[in-house]
């Protein structure tokens, strides 16, 4: 081995190095996860101070600094642009991940066609499909202009020399494991490539405020494969979620620097890519059965978006010793958490039956707001005792049995009042931040029923105030 290279042991797993080699990871307990790579050490002659003339640096203090709506791209997807606080952030590098064939590359190709409609330059980079793959996909979803330009080339400084020739407003990279950097002796994917690759490009979106994307993909737990510093080293990280066969998608922030975390975005994959849903609430609730016993629906906040979803629960006497319990689109342990509460506080025996939740649409929830949506689901299936079809129901249950306040309680009856419900079941703490809107319902004469509880007694009583509605 040269003087100047050194053999270092990477968890492909978390990222973790090691100066030998170690069955099981220390950190992320992984077994056999080690693989050895080959460092080469760079030429560092040079003073900091010599390094930082060379490259130009400027020291500037915040004032000077600006800041505005020009400072993102708007890339014509609402969804994506929520998701993203707005738009696209110059110099910003964006990971998107999710399960193959989810619609990654589809909805990047999306916003490459609306950017080149805008007359800016896109350089989409692709070292998974040839030229006339993506071409087929292309065609599928409309026409290109000129200005949307593709490459297949897996080389990094190849693609470097490519952005720095054309100057583009937007370079996709798909995907991240598939780059390779020269200056790596590991191969393309291995926690080396990948962190360097992801190194390089953060470096051109930095110093020439061009804004990259670049797919990633996703192990079998869901998480991005790679080192985990991948995502540290990002700003943003997006992550498409659904059923492959099912034709919704959700988008979802988990980290932010320039909007919030808790947005989401739903699309619905059609033949011609990637369509936006305006109204994810009636989206949910289309095909929702009537009169049907253990069926509710209840309203979550997703950011600033109130979605009303329908909450479906099953409650069966057991065959086994042991009851079951299944939870769908929702946390199983808080599920059983609920279970006891209700069991203890309502006087309700579940512990001879099997009981089975479900949150329809395959959304994945855990907002405390559907607390009480699942237990009166739960106790409607159990008394076999639909809830009226015109109900909304939202609250966070505590371990006493109280029913406990929760934000935003105004915003979620407005959506309520929109999809044409006319009766909701809320906790009594919130009605304080409802005094304003109940006044303008009384102004205008409609017929908005509210029904505030404050314990699990007063819940269940208020399913024979609404059965049959």
């Amino acid at each position: 081995m040269a003087k100047d290279s050194k053999s270092i042991f990477f968890c492909q797993n978390c990222g973790y190095e090691s100066a030998k080699w170690m069955g099981q990871c220390p950190v992320c307990r992984e077994w056999n996860s080690f693989a050895e790579e080959v460092l080469t050490k760079k030429n560092t002659a040079k003073s900091g101070a010599a390094r930082d003339a060379a490259r130009g640096i400027q020291v500037k203090s915040v004032s000077e600094i600006p800041i505005g709506d020009e400072n993102r791209i708007r890339t014509g997807i609402g969804e994506l642009d929520r998701v993203l606080g707005g738009g696209i952030v110059l110099g910003s590098l964006i990971l998107f991940g999710g399960d193959p064939g989810i619609g990654k590359s589809t909805l990047l190709l999306q916003v490459c066609r609306n950017l080149g409609e805008q007359n800016k330059t896109v350089l989409y980079v692709s070292g998974e499909e040839s030229l006339a793959q993506i071409k087929m996909r292309a065609v599928r979803i409309g026409s290109f202009t000129e200005t949307v330009k593709l490459l297949c080339e897996t080389d990094l400084s190849l693609v470097e020399q490519t952005i720095e020739r054309i100057r583009p407003d937007l370079v996709v990279i798909d995907s991240i494991q598939t780059m390779y950097n020269e200056e790596i002796s590991s191969a393309p994917g291995s926690v080396s490539q990948v962190r360097e690759s992801t190194a390089v490009l953060l470096r051109i979106a930095k110093t020439r405020q061009i804004p990259v994307c670049i797919v990633g993909h996703v192990t079998k737990d869901g998480n991005v494969a790679g080192p985990r510093v991948l995502e540290h080293m990002v700003d943003t990280v997006l992550y498409f979620e659904g059923e492959r066969y099912e034709s919704y998608r959700i988008l979802r922030s988990v980290k932010n620097r320039f909007g919030s975390t808790n947005e989401i975005g739903v699309f619905e994959m059609r033949r011609e890519g990637l369509a936006e849903v305006q109204n994810p609430s009636e989206f949910m609730l289309d095909g929702r059965p009537s009169a049907s016993p253990g069926s509710v629906v209840a309203c979550s906040m997703e950011g600033s978006r109130p979605i009303l979803l329908e909450i479906q629960a099953l409650v069966c006497r057991t065959n086994y010793g042991f009851p079951r319990r299944t939870a769908n689109g929702t946390d199983y342990n808080r599920v059983n958490l609920l279970m006891a509460v209700l069991e203890k506080r309502g006087r309700i025996n579940l512990s001879q039956y099997d009981a089975y939740i479900n949150i329809t649409g395959g959304i994945r929830m855990n907002e405390p707001a559907l607390d009480l949506g699942i237990l009166l689901a739960v106790a409607s299936s159990y008394r076999d005792q639909p809830i009226g079809e015109d109900v909304v129901v939202f609250g966070e249950v505590g371990l006493s049995g109280e029913i406990r306040s929760v934000p935003m309680a105004e915003q979620r009856v407005k959506e309520a009042v929109k999809l044409g419900f006319h009766t909701v079941i809320l906790p009594k703490g919130s009605m304080r931040s409802l005094r304003g809107f109940t006044a303008e319902q009384e102004k205008e004469k409609t017929t908005l029923r509210l029904i505030p509880v404050a314990s699990i007694k007063e819940a269940l009583q208020s399913l024979e105030q609404t059965a049959g509605q």
